[in-house]
């Protein structure tokens, strides 16, 4: 997989260069706006990282060019920006991860690589479980060939254990991904809706894995 490397310190760019190649990527790394394509080739490029504040120009109004584009690409976001309204500001423009330096390289390669998963996934209008049919886009699921009837957060929800079938999903990280711009949601709460989601695809579909979180079974 070819990734597209946006960032323009010397240090941190060879050492993600040399980390992304050890993880058997080819890259191709850019220092500026000025160097990198109006909009880059989707048949080239898996993902794309980029930093925000470039000597030249600002990565945000790349990125917001690109998603009007409709470059589809998952692109992760890394700067050093820490407020809010920043992060809130990059995810509504499009990125698909938001990553604060100083960071530890190990960690934004996990998250690169949950960023790829998703969106070898996302690509599909239709997603195939077994007997369980899923289409993200237009939040309708199915079990056989009755629609089922869902609340805005049992679908999040579903669409969560989906991404990875078969892998256990952390509680905490569920609960946040249900609530990510505000506080997590509380355990009670959670399991309240892992309960009615049960009810409705069947309780031996969605795994309890004690002390860990939940296993979505295909």
């Amino acid at each position: 997989m070819h990734i597209l490397l946006i960032e323009d310190d010397l240090d941190l760019g060879q050492a993600l260069l040399q980390a992304l190649q050890l993880d058997g990527f080819t890259v191709q790394w850019l220092r500026s706006v000025a160097a990198t394509p109006p909009v880059p080739d989707a048949n080239e490029i898996a993902a794309v990282l980029l930093d925000l504040t470039l000597p030249d120009g600002q990565g945000m109004a790349l990125l917001r060019h690109w998603r009007r584009a409709g470059l589809a690409v998952p692109v992760i976001v890394i700067t050093a920006r820490t407020a809010l309204q920043d992060r809130l500001d990059g995810l509504d423009a499009g990125a698909d991860d938001y990553v604060l330096k100083p960071f530890h390289v190990p960690e934004l390669l996990s998250r690169l690589h949950a960023v790829l998963r998703r969106s070898a996934r996302q690509a599909c209008e239709e997603w195939t479980l077994g007997t369980l049919r899923i289409a993200p886009r237009r939040h309708e699921a199915w079990q056989g060939d009755a629609l089922l009837a869902l609340s805005p957060r049992e679908f999040r929800l579903l669409v969560e254990l989906a991404r990875e079938p078969g892998t256990v999903v952390a509680k905490n990280v569920l609960a946040q991904r249900l609530e990510p711009l505000g506080d997590a949601l509380d355990a009670a709460t959670l399991e309240v809706h892992i309960s009615n989601l049960r009810k409705k695809i069947g309780a031996q579909r969605v795994v309890t894995v004690r002390g860990v979180g939940y296993r979505l079974q295909p």
